[in-house]
Parts: structure tokens; C-alpha cells; sequence
């Protein structure tokens, strides 16, 4: 039970992270003049940053746990 609790909340923390980062990006995109940040970085970014940080928190609950 503790494993689907920490999957549901690590998923959602990782998704809301991941568009609030997209949503960061996108604004310092339309600050900037030029480009600030590609788009397919821009995803990539969003992407891996908070599945990085999901591994990290799961490599550390099964240690704890």
C-alpha cells in the first residue's frame, strides 16, 4: 500500500514539476528576444529534471523502507 501512495504523489509531484518548468522556460522564451532555450531542449529539460529527481526519491524510500 505505502508502494502505490509513493508512486500516485511521486508521479503527480514529477508532472506538476515537469509543467511548471515547461511554463518557466516558455515565459523566459517570450522575455528574450531571440531564443532563450530550443524548444526540444525546452522539453527535454522538463522532462528529465523531474524524472531524475522521482528516481532519486524512489532510491531513497526503498533504502529508508
Amino acid at each position: 500500500m505505502k508502494k502505490q501512495i509513493f508512486w500516485i504523489f511521486g508521479l503527480l509531484q514529477s508532472c506538476s514539476l515537469a509543467f511548471i518548468l515547461f511554463l518557466i522556460f516558455d515565459g523566459f522564451n517570450s522575455l528574450s528576444d531571440g531564443d532563450f532555450i530550443g524548444r526540444d531542449s525546452q522539453v527535454v529539460l522538463s522532462i528529465a529534471f523531474p524524472l531524475f529527481l522521482l528516481l532519486t526519491e524512489y532510491v531513497i524510500y526503498e533504502r529508508k523502507g
